[in-house]
């Protein structure tokens, strides 16, 4: 089981070859969450994720023959990049196994970094599979995207530079895929900091870890937007490392994980993956279990389709109260949408869309029924808005 010496030595071999991310405190954060929030953002590593550590860690590693013969790796998304740009930049060759409904854009940018991309399989495990034979049948080394000491060790530089930049934490919250990133972190910052305390976090659609580690039973599997911490088994070493160092573990779902998203783009103008966002999701959830500490949140990934986030970010309006159906019932004469607009104008919100609807209703034949898309203030505006409809004559409810 590796250690703070085998971390350290980590963070010495990929000095120059990975970033620093910044660590702060985000003082709006704070003020929301009642404890004191500090950030680490690995979104801004070059490809966008704290894969490309452990990743750079295991390759520089290898000897000369496993250099010269290169290396294959199974991963849909971040361990992929990371792994074929180190390999790029230390001149191997990297083989890539994706399941065939890896999201075009994330192929393109691992074949980018000169990858030889390979789309087999339907699942994780298929591809695992076929890589595994790949690495059998061409004597590749197989890297291993998180049950791997050189991974962990890599990956747990994390928890050295967030306590070098902050030495008052408390509190680590890390999420939960394969394990790896949080069994480097918790080894690191318990040796340094024994009374430390460090959360894990993971989904409700995938609580391989949380399983294992408590001896339940939740059921698995189905879509997430955390598809980085969607794995469906934990590693061995991992395993071991998290019952040993781990405090707990908290499930989120996909409300949290979107509220998180939007939190972080909207206040700290970050942009965050779905896993990414996991460990704010499990400090909004469960407040109680950080209130008054000093709360380091790792932001693990940045790589979020553009059309998802336009969706998390339209349902997040929605769930805040800035976006909202009305619909308001009048007579079906010249003029009634004229007087409903102004009074909505008026009432100082924005109309977004506009739907009339005269055939599929039960109101008298003569009357509409006008759905409204409107932006606005908030909660208390919706209201406001809806009594000013009423006042001016109008039947008016918000739709759920």
């Amino acid at each position: 089981m590796i250690g703070l010496p085998e971390i350290r030595q980590a963070a010495r071999r990929l000095q120059g070859q990975v970033l620093d991310t910044p660590c702060v405190e985000s003082r709006t954060l704070s003020q929301i969450a009642g404890c004191q929030v500090f950030l680490k953002f690995e979104n801004l590593q070059f490809t966008a994720s704290f894969k490309e550590r452990g990743a750079c860690n295991k390759l520089v590693q290898l000897s000369d023959e496993e250099k010269k013969r290169g290396v294959v790796a199974m991963s849909a998304g971040n361990h992929a990049q990371g792994v074929a740009y180190h390999a790029q930049r230390l001149g191997l060759r990297a083989v890539i196994v994706m399941p065939r409904f890896t999201p075009g854009v994330k192929v393109e940018r691992t074949r980018s970094f000169g990858a030889e991309v390979v789309l087999h399989g339907d699942t994780l495990e298929e591809a695992r599979a076929h890589a595994m034979e790949l690495a059998d049948r061409e004597k590749l080394t197989f890297v291993h995207p998180y049950d791997d000491e050189a991974i962990i060790a890599g990956q747990g530089t994390v928890g050295i530079e967030m306590l070098e930049a902050v030495p008052q934490l408390d509190t680590l919250v890390v999420a939960i895929g394969g394990g790896g990133m949080i069994s480097g972190v918790a080894a690191a910052a318990k040796a340094l900091k024994p009374g430390i305390r460090v959360i894990g976090v993971q989904t409700v659609r995938f609580p391989n870890m949380y399983n294992a580690v408590k001896k339940t039973a939740l059921p698995q599997g189905g879509s997430t937007i955390a598809e980085g911490i969607a794995v469906g088994k934990p590693g061995a070493i991992t395993q071991k490392m998290i019952e040993r160092y781990v405090d707990d573990i908290v499930l989120v779902d996909e409300g949290d994980i979107e509220q998180a998203i939007v939190m972080l783009l909207e206040i700290e103008k970050t942009l965050v993956e779905g896993a990414g966002a996991a460990s704010l999701a499990a400090m909004v959830k469960e407040p109680a279990l950080f209130a008054g500490r000093k709360v380091g949140l790792v932001l693990s990934g940045g790589n979020i389709d553009p059309m998802l986030l336009s969706a998390i970010i339209q349902r997040g309006l929605v769930r805040a109260g800035r976006l909202t159906r009305v619909r308001v019932c009048a007579r079906d004469v010249p003029g009634s949408l004229a007087r409903i607009t102004a009074v909505v104008g008026e009432a100082g919100a924005n109309i977004d869309e506009v739907h009339h609807q005269r055939h599929f209703t039960l109101l008298a034949a003569q009357n509409v029924e006008i759905e409204l898309v409107l932006q606005t203030r908030g909660r208390d505006h919706i209201q406001s808005v809806l009594e000013a409809l009423r006042a001016a004559g109008f039947e008016a409810e918000e739709q759920k």
